[in-house]
């Protein structure tokens, strides 16, 4: 489907065949592909996260607010680092909630996601900086790439590689580690998993934890690509990330999902929503565009599913003698 519209582009537009636009799509994927990776973690393991643009946006706008505040730059790591133990500690929360008192993951980060976002704009402020700290300001100028074209200059941006080595990281978990194992034997089957000797609460915990990690890294890069601090950015922009996920094939109902298919759906998103624009499309239609796809993709995954189980209880129903039914 991504080649396809590729080359159906191309042959519309012959702009959308070129480095400028190729380097575009990957920088207007950077942010949203780390946050697609921290909502496969929670996809796998049979939940829905809602509050990962708050969360990002939360540990990162507050770690820039506390530098300006109080007049301090120890460099660009440190404010990662802070912004990554924001965040580990509202995923905390999330994951608290959900492991230890059983409550529907859509309910809980519907909730603290309001709760996040209320607190920041109550205690850390609502205020927009145009201007960030000197380290994060530099970072934002530094590109990997610079290439002169006919059509101007394309450039990619350094952060593009914090994308890929989360991605590497995230993909290493789900395949090499007990942890990514216990995530989709979790999504598969919570109580088998539980009877099986998996660490159902403390997995779970430690799954939130790390999206918050992870988002919290995607609020980072999204500030200093954008280079000024806004505490209203990233929110409402979940139905994107989520609608990629689904359509990279991880299952809503939890137990499959792969790296892969999580940076491919990325990519149909965004070439979408880069095509829709270069044929003039007005932008609110990219929203509709992007929830005819979701509905799409869980359709298709629900008949799937429903398929796969009659034929489990046809070959069942084989299986079973006449006279040992009756």
């Amino acid at each position: 489907m991504l080649i396809g519209l590729c080359v159906i582009m191309s042959l519309l537009n012959p702009v959308f065949f070129s480095i400028n636009t190729a380097f575009s799509i990957m920088r207007s994927t950077t942010v949203p592909l780390i946050l697609a990776l921290a909502v496969l973690l929670v996809i796998i393991s049979g939940g829905i996260d809602v509050s990962f643009p708050v969360v990002a946006i939360a540990s990162a706008y507050t770690s820039v607010t506390l530098m300006l505040n109080f007049d301090f730059d120890y460099g660009v790591p440190v404010v990662f680092l802070m912004s990554a133990c924001i965040g580990a500690v509202l995923g905390l929360i999330n994951g608290v909630v959900i492991a230890r008192f059983r409550l529907p993951t859509l309910i809980v980060t519907l909730a603290t996601q309001g709760i996040f976002f209320g607190a920041m704009l109550t205690y850390v402020g609502s205020r927009y900086h145009p201007d960030l700290p000197p380290s994060m300001s530099r970072l934002s100028t530094v590109n990997v790439v610079n290439v002169v074209t006919s059509n101007g200059k394309a450039y990619l941006h350094v952060l593009v590689l914090l994308a890929v080595v989360v991605a590497l990281l995230v993909w290493g978990l789900l395949k090499w580690t007990m942890f990514g194992r216990s995530l989709y034997a979790i999504g598969g089957d919570y109580e088998g998993a539980r009877r099986a000797g998996f660490r159902v609460v403390r997995t779970q915990v430690l799954t939130y934890v790390l999206v918050g990690v992870i988002a919290s890294l995607a609020g980072v890069a999204h500030i200093v690509m954008s280079r000024s601090a806004n505490p209203q950015d990233l929110v409402g922009g979940e139905l994107d990330i989520i609608a990629a996920v689904v359509l990279g094939g991880a299952s809503i109902f939890g137990g499959r999902g792969s790296v892969l298919g999580t940076v491919l759906g990325v990519l149909l998103i965004q070439v979408i929503n880069n095509s829709l624009l270069l044929v003039g499309v007005p932008g609110a239609w990219l929203r509709a565009a992007v929830g005819i796809l979701l509905i799409v993709g869980i359709g298709i995954q629900t008949v799937s599913a429903r398929r796969k189980a009659r034929r489990v209880h046809s070959v069942e129903d084989a299986a079973t003698p006449a006279g040992k039914e009756a």
